[in-house]
């Protein structure tokens, strides 16, 4: 039998099989597709999840688990803020994006690694790279104003700018809440060298809680801080002057009993405390080795870490340090950061430092801010001709001891900086989260001259974002 009349049984399916493996396959695909509409119908039926109820459970996680943290730590006794108002770049300092182009980072481009594997730096900050170990980034920082005195407000207070009620800021509400427990000569909330001016600081509390400006400045031969160290008068003079005034005071010696006299001496006395005695001797900086200035820098900035250093040692409970020259970046941009970022990096890592030397660290809460970051893209056009204008979305935010934890990164912003990619933080949440660990109350009533119902922070009652505690730091 040739191959050509051999039987083709082995190549041909039978009619029949074939009608079967058809009906097989149809029923398979009526299977699956029926299948996949039961499994939809199902899905549909299932009860699906909240957004809004899955951030709140995230935000009450957070809350629950920072409380327990809480009260691992020894508690914040003072803070030191270092208020970059105008608002500092992100992108040129902690939140680099190398390799993003020119047009976002223009003059610098190149990041430097630091003491904690895995978090890079711009390279204008290679002293803040070796301390990375003593300090926390929050690179999600957000909150979408990108307006200086509402930003600031924002960010100092926890609240929503443009309400009927004129908030205290955190300095005014550290004051407050450490009244009775703080002692000290100098006042409770200070600011060197004078406030922003963005806003009222005190708030509705009033003008006992106002910040004490010290003017003058801490680099000269002699830090005149107002009221205190008079140009032109000298420590003699006024020892001079006092014990005259005590000769002529003849009403004050004959009714010394009186209460309000009693008072009004007791005062006298607080004043002349801190004109020439231990308040006055805070200020003082040449009592420090020339060394430990040198280390700090021998500019405004840097004296002024060390004066505030000096001022924790003395119990102050909240100081404000706002840099000399500001963050407005519109034009002028990378001149301004190459001669502000040297300093700002040398003055806070020797600070930082200082503080964990002197066993002060761990009850002293440092951050450093300005109310908003930078736009990520460069406005090369005149009349900026290389700025960074305003830019709320997202920014980065530095805090070390009080109970932070050093070495972490919280956050993350996109690959250019333009928006929060992971983990937003708001400002009641970094807020409230130096108040947990200060021992306040957040949610406690303050007093409202009007008798309105105020509290320390209501961002659930005032629309505020909100993501929860800074856990993830504690």
């Amino acid at each position: 039998m040739t191959q050509r009349d051999e039987p083709n049984h082995r190549l041909e399916i039978s009619r029949r099989r074939a009608l079967q493996r058809g009906a097989w396959g149809a029923a398979g695909i009526f299977t699956a597709a029926h299948f996949q509409q039961l499994n939809r119908l199902a899905f549909a039926a299932e009860p699906q999840p909240n957004p809004e109820q899955q951030a709140a459970d995230a935000k009450a996680a957070h809350d629950n688990a920072a409380k327990e943290k809480a009260k691992t730590k020894k508690g914040v006794k003072s803070v030191i803020q270092i208020f970059l108002w105008g608002g500092m770049s992100q992108n040129d300092t902690w939140d680099p994006k190398p390799g993003t182009g020119y047009d976002y980072l223009g003059q610098f481009d190149k990041v430097i690694p630091t003491n904690v594997e895995g978090i890079q730096l711009s390279s204008l900050f290679p002293y803040l790279a070796k301390q990375a170990d003593k300090y926390s980034l929050i690179r999600s920082m957000t909150h979408g104003n990108n307006g200086h005195e509402t930003a600031a407000y924002l960010m100092q207070t926890g609240h929503r700018p443009g309400d009927r009620l004129a908030y205290p800021s955190v300095g005014a509400i550290f004051a407050y809440f450490k009244r009775e427990e703080y002692k000290g000569l100098l006042p409770p909330y200070i600011v060197m060298l004078q406030a922003a001016g963005r806003f009222s600081e005190e708030g509705f509390l009033g003008p006992a809680y106002k910040p004490f400006a010290t003017g003058g400045d801490p680099n000269a031969e002699r830090f005149e801080v107002q009221g205190i160290v008079n140009r032109g008068v000298t420590d003699q003079r006024q020892k001079a002057r006092r014990e005259f005034l005590d000769k002529v005071n003849l009403l004050g010696h004959g009714l010394s009993a009186a209460a309000d006299i009693a008072q009004a001496e007791a005062e006298r006395e607080k004043a002349y405390g801190l004109i020439l005695g231990p308040g006055r001797e805070v200020f003082d900086l040449s009592n420090e080795p020339a060394a430990l200035r040198d280390r700090y820098g021998r500019n405004t900035f840097g004296q002024e870490c060390l004066a505030a250093r000096r001022m924790v040692e003395a119990g102050v409970p909240y100081v404000t340090i706002s840099f000399p020259g500001g963050w407005d970046t519109h034009s002028n941009h990378f001149p301004t950061m190459r001669r502000q970022c040297p300093q700002l990096d040398q003055g806070l890592a020797t600070l930082l430092q200082d503080l964990q030397d002197r066993g002060l660290l761990e009850t002293t809460l440092v951050w450093c801010t300005g109310e908003f970051g930078r736009t990520p893209k460069i406005s090369w056009e005149p009349p900026w001709n290389g700025g960074r204008h305003h830019f709320g979305d997202v920014f980065t935010v530095l805090v070390a001891g009080g109970g932070f934890a050093g070495g972490r990164v919280l956050g993350k912003s996109d690959e250019k900086g333009e928006k929060v990619a992971e983990r937003p933080v708001y400002p009641a949440d970094l807020l409230g989260t130096f108040y947990l660990l200060a021992g306040i109350d957040a949610g406690a009533l303050l007093p409202h001259p009007m008798g309105f119902e105020a509290r320390v922070l209501d961002a659930e009652k005032e629309g505020m974002k909100s993501a929860g505690l800074l856990d993830e730091l504690l």
